[in-house]
């Protein structure tokens, strides 16, 4: 499996077919029981755990389906917390986490806790703060599964956007609605990828992100 800079891909299939293992994976939180993973040019599999954590804190947001936001933190609050671990000054975390908060919409509701915030907007949030570290690549878990269609549509749409942007963006899915907005489909089966609907093309480019298996 092989993905390109600034591509735009659900990963499809049935309950247990290893979709979210496949996302734990891309994003460094498991390890792959055999083979290579390549991350922008580097084999990150046998990297420490510290180094695994400073390069998924630099390199890698995250969406989950519920948000997860600090109930105690505003808005702009929770989007800051990556640049915590990153070690960002105070002026620095504020600047990017209303610069991040402004790009989703959000730059009324900066002062706002999470009960304060619709559902949507909760996950407006959670997407800026997988933004503010301008990681090279983005992963979501069901973002829009606990959402209703309407609100669906529009983070669906900011996803658009931000891969237009140029954002390499993959998200697990198993709603059609979801896969249909994306360019790519990549569809597991008991752990396998039984389909893939990506064009032909010469082979990886150096800062693709691969993960492969090794016979």
């Amino acid at each position: 499996m092989s993905v390109e800079s600034g591509e735009f891909i659900a990963i499809r299939g049935r309950s247990g077919s290893g979709k979210s293992t496949l996302l734990n994976i891309l994003g460094l939180l498991e390890r792959p029981d055999c083979g290579e993973y390549v991350l922008s040019g580097r084999a990150v599999a046998s990297l420490s755990e510290s180094a695994r954590a400073v390069l998924r804190n630099r390199e890698i947001g995250f969406v989950f389906q519920l948000p997860a936001l600090l109930p105690r933190a505003t808005a702009r609050e929770n989007v800051e917390l990556p640049l915590i671990y990153a070690g960002a000054t105070r002026r620095e975390r504020r600047h990017r986490a209303e610069s991040a908060l402004d790009r989703v919409g959000l730059s009324d509701r900066i002062r706002h806790y999470p009960n304060q915030l619709s559902g949507g907007e909760q996950q407006r949030v959670a997407i800026a703060r997988a933004l503010v570290n301008d990681p090279a690549l983005i992963l979501a878990d069901e973002p829009t599964g606990a959402l209703d269609s309407v609100t669906s549509d529009q983070i669906l749409s900011l996803f658009q956007d931000l891969h237009r942007e140029g954002r390499t963006i993959i998200i697990v899915t198993h709603g059609a609605e979801v896969a249909r907005r994306v360019e790519r489909q990549i569809t597991l089966h008991d752990g396998k990828i039984i389909k893939d609907d990506a064009a032909p093309n010469e082979g990886p480019k150096p800062d693709d992100l691969i993960l492969s298996e090794k016979l």
